[in-house]
């Protein structure tokens, strides 16, 4: 029994065929939409936008073909031009939409994994931060003050972070200074640790000029409370602060691929149905007759019976293949029965009286 069997007169195929050529075209654009934000997202993340161009070249040439069929098949005639190839098309069609929807569901699943990469990379870029005379690491101390400002946040998780790293470089530091040597001696792996953060870690919201040395130190400042200074310095830490931003960026993309996966289901199913009622139409031999249409032309566990069945039979013509392939006398003519002539009669015997 066919799956959600539809009857379609002449009328209702044609329509059907120009809507579908119509929302191809959208999908189109779509496709186009998708792969230009790709090239946008570029510049800030890796994968994500690798996914939504190809996402998107593979939208435009898929749909760009699903618009050329759909406009065909409005003339019954030039549907058959595509009859053998509207059944690949809607299966490939088909696993790209399976594609984009898990594309989508991992938009909303890579939270922790993005999560330890941020924790992991601001932990490294802090540790090698002071290091701006040393080849491929130069850059690392202005793209930390910049991602600070701009996020308006402090280390990595807050700001005294910054007391557990030697973020100043030894050639900046004055070691005829007893103060100096004193707290480098007094670290146990020889680092000048100190209560302090760099300049980006100020808040440009403070009424005060900033303190950013000798933070915990309430003694060293006037009128200061370490404690209770909250507009002194920004108190988000960097992690939290980019993952809140890629969390923001991966659910919009996300959603924005799962209505592209919906489009496209829809579209899919259009097409089915006017496949199935052009091919039923080529068998009645009338193109204005009316005729079925379905998704499915038998059950969903009859289909799943018989595709099982195909591939099991494949694999039973490829056991075949191979042992016929591996044995080297299958072309040799058999030699356990005798060949006994052209009329196939056997040889008079000799016996021993003659």
């Amino acid at each position: 029994m066919a799956v959600l069997r539809v009857k379609f007169t002449k009328t209702k195929r044609d329509k059907l065929a120009q809507v579908l050529w119509i929302l191809n075209w959208i999908s189109v654009v779509t496709g186009a939409i998708l792969f230009s934000l790709g090239l946008f997202l570029k510049r800030d993340i890796q994968y994500v936008p690798n996914m939504l161009i190809a996402v998107g070249l593979i939208a435009c040439a898929i749909n760009f073909l699903g618009g050329k069929i759909c406009y065909d098949c409005v003339d019954t005639t030039k549907f058959l031009r595509w009859k053998l190839i509207m059944l690949p098309y809607i299966i490939c069609t088909f696993f790209f939409t399976f594609c984009v929807l898990v594309g989508a569901l991992m938009c909303y699943c890579m939270h922790w994994e993005l999560e330890e990469s941020l924790n992991l990379g601001l932990t490294e870029a802090m540790r090698f931060y002071k290091d701006t005379d040393t080849p491929g690491r130069c850059f690392l101390k202005r793209t930390v003050d910049m991602l600070q400002m701009q996020f308006q946040c402090c280390g990595n998780n807050g700001y005294k972070d910054w007391f557990q790293i030697q973020w100043i470089s030894n050639r900046y530091l004055d070691m005829s200074q007893k103060e100096v040597v004193g707290r480098i001696r007094s670290n146990v792996n020889g680092k000048y640790l100190l209560d302090g953060v760099p300049f980006s870690c100020c808040n440009i919201n403070s009424p005060r000029p900033c303190v950013q040395q000798q933070i915990t130190n309430n003694s060293a400042h006037f009128n200061y409370e370490h404690q209770t200074e909250e507009l002194n310095l920004w108190m988000k830490g960097c992690r939290q602060a980019l993952l809140e931003y890629y969390t923001h960026i991966m659910q919009s993309i996300g959603l924005t691929v799962l209505i592209t996966w919906l489009f496209e289901l829809s579209v899919l199913t259009g097409v089915r149905y006017l496949q199935t009622s052009l091919e039923n139409v080529l068998r009645q031999g009338d193109p204005n007759s009316e005729s079925d249409g379905w998704l499915l032309e038998n059950s969903f566990m009859e289909t799943a019976r018989m595709n099982l069945n195909i591939i099991k039979s494949l694999g039973k013509g490829n056991q075949i293949d191979t042992a016929t392939n591996g044995d080297p006398n299958i072309n040799v003519p058999s030699t356990s029965k005798a060949h006994y002539g052209p009329d196939n009669v056997p040889p008079k015997q000799i016996t021993e009286d003659s």
